[in-house]
């Protein structure tokens, strides 16, 4: 099976490592894949495995997410049974490309993907209108496109994302990281790990730290980068919290931190499935986050995490205080949750049997 992925730039957020992620999957199980993107470059361009074919549609970065030039004759000559659109202007491209395969390649499957909480532009909602199929990263981004946008339901298939980074144990790793940053036996680490946009709202995590009760030990660690970050620096230090808020830049490998964590929080404002969180549960961490679309598909809902509704920085804190007492038998439970529920292969074989029924329709 020929199959061809789009993406507009390998950023480090959580579609791209989904994309990079699929690509050496299919192509690791024989599929002839290529991953496209708009732009050159990116964090992740290392990832990609040397059996998937990258090409970089831009002959040199042009800064511009939406412009993918020769998009239409790169198809022609590339034939594809498969065409997944991966990210928001991928998926804006999505009505060209079914019209390109229609009358070129008549046999080629066009799907679209919902995996983001923010509203869906004009465009995005038109070519899910035209794609061929649809897959949701969560039964509550499906049902977001029944209710909002009257897509029918028939033609939306929900797969949730895979665990990228699962458990690594390694000797030692948390308590050199911990000891690297200055915490002890008695703090409780909060880690989230997110590119820093604006709708992934660290400013807020920094916050709701800032008036956790005088007599409990914490330290946040917000690891990425983006945007947003030299505001958060800034925030940390006006509130004079830089021993306690911790920037670790961007981790290729951010295991090393779930391991060294006590607890994931996340202050999210637009999801559709969070990446980190169902990280952080495959690594034993119980998690706290705003309740975003498909954060309660995230975790065991009470149990390995709790839901906070938005700006209820008072509950925030006190689910925090909940969750922070060492439960082996929560972090177990929370293992086990992601494993069965994220688990790679069954994702990805999904996807494959989702594409071989397409193809043989």
């Amino acid at each position: 099976m020929k199959i061809l992925i789009f993406q507009d730039y390998l950023r480090s957020g959580g579609t791209e490592r989904q994309s990079v992620f699929l690509a050496n999957a299919f192509a690791k199980a024989r599929h002839e894949t290529a991953l496209t993107t708009f732009r050159p470059g990116g964090s992740l361009v290392s990832m990609i495995s040397p059996e998937v074919t990258h090409v970089a549609l831009q002959p040199f970065d042009t800064h511009c997410d939406w412009f993918a030039p020769g998009l239409t004759g790169f198809i022609e000559k590339h034939p594809a049974d498969i065409i997944l659109c991966m990210g928001r202007m991928a998926n804006c491209y999505g009505q060209g490309i079914v019209k390109e395969v229609q009358d070129r390649c008549p046999g080629t499957a066009v799907i679209g993907t919902m995996r983001t909480g923010k509203p869906l532009p004009w465009l995005f909602r038109l070519s899910l209108q035209q794609v061929h199929h649809i897959v949701a990263n969560s039964r509550a981004a499906k049902s977001h496109l029944e209710i909002r946008y009257a897509m029918d339901s028939a033609k939306i298939s929900v797969i949730a994302n895979s665990l990228v980074f699962p458990e690594t144990p390694a000797d030692g790793a948390r308590e050199q990281l911990r000891s690297t940053h200055g915490a002890n036996d008695q703090t409780t680490v909060l880690l989230d790990v997110a590119m820093f946009r604006p709708e992934k709202n660290q400013r807020e995590l920094i916050e709701i730290a800032a008036k956790l009760p005088l007599n409990f030990p914490w330290q946040l660690w917000l690891v990425g980068e983006g945007p947003e970050l030299a505001s958060c620096r800034k925030l940390a230090e006006t509130l004079s919290l830089t021993d306690r808020v911790k920037f670790p830049g961007l981790q290729r490998d951010p295991a090393p931190y779930y391991a060294a964590a006590d607890l994931a929080v996340h202050a999210s404002h637009r999801e559709s499935l969070s990446n980190f969180l169902i990280e952080a549960q495959a690594h034993g961490l119980p998690a706290v986050a705003y309740a975003a679309q498909g954060v309660d598909e995230c975790f065991l809902l009470g149990d390995t995490g709790i839901s906070v509704p938005f700006d209820d920085q008072a509950a925030f804190r006190d689910a925090i205080q909940q969750l922070a007492s060492p439960d082996q038998a929560r972090r177990e439970r929370a293992r086990t949750f992601a494993r069965n529920s994220f688990d790679p292969q069954t994702q990805v074989q999904a996807y494959l049997d989702l594409f071989l029924r397409l193809t043989s329709s």
